[in-house]
């Protein structure tokens, strides 16, 4: 088993207003069996966590300074099951969006946690629509796995807009 890190600084690409997530899972991708996957970031990832932790890895975390964060990403063994995909809505069914957030100015990982505490202020079946930087790739994993909808896409103006549909509360 390899105990090296294999070493990824996203940094720079977050500062340069960038989405480092394709750069993230590629470094994932050239992990040798059992490498762990060392992270410097300018905020704490907790969505990464999730993504990272379904394919199969631990986290340990720590702030360095100035903001700044070390994930150590640790394979834990077998992977486990990614979870169901959205099922696509009809669009013409879904009632209009009850607010509409622009988060557009905000770091990471405010973006999400703004658009996720909008839409736990919904009732089931209720619409949010949010203005967004970037495409939200951790925000899918997050909507699926708490059983929400969506549909979205780049504006001409380059940012993405995405309208979320509430699913049932849990029993």
């Amino acid at each position: 088993m390899t105990s090296s890190h294999l070493d990824l600084d996203v940094r720079p690409i977050l500062r340069d207003g960038g989405e480092p997530f394709s750069a993230i899972m590629e470094a994932v991708g050239a992990l040798a069996p059992g490498q762990s996957l060392r992270l410097l970031a300018t905020f704490k990832p907790l969505p990464l966590f999730q993504v990272l932790g379904a394919r199969g890895f631990g986290a340990a975390a720590r702030e360095i300074g100035g903001g700044d964060w070390e994930v150590i990403f640790t394979p834990q063994g077998a992977a486990a099951p990614e979870p169901p995909a959205a099922r696509p809505a009809d669009p013409q069914d879904w009632p209009e969006p009850v607010s509409e957030l622009d988060n557009r100015d905000l770091d990471p990982p405010e973006p999400m946690t703004r658009t996720l505490e909008g839409i736990e202020a919904l009732a089931p079946g209720q619409t949010l629509a949010a203005l967004l930087p970037r495409e939200p790739l951790f925000l899918f994993n997050e909507l699926r796995a708490r059983g929400h909808a969506w549909r979205g896409g780049f504006a001409p103006e380059g940012h993405y807009r995405i309208v979320i549909r509430r699913g049932q509360a849990p029993s």
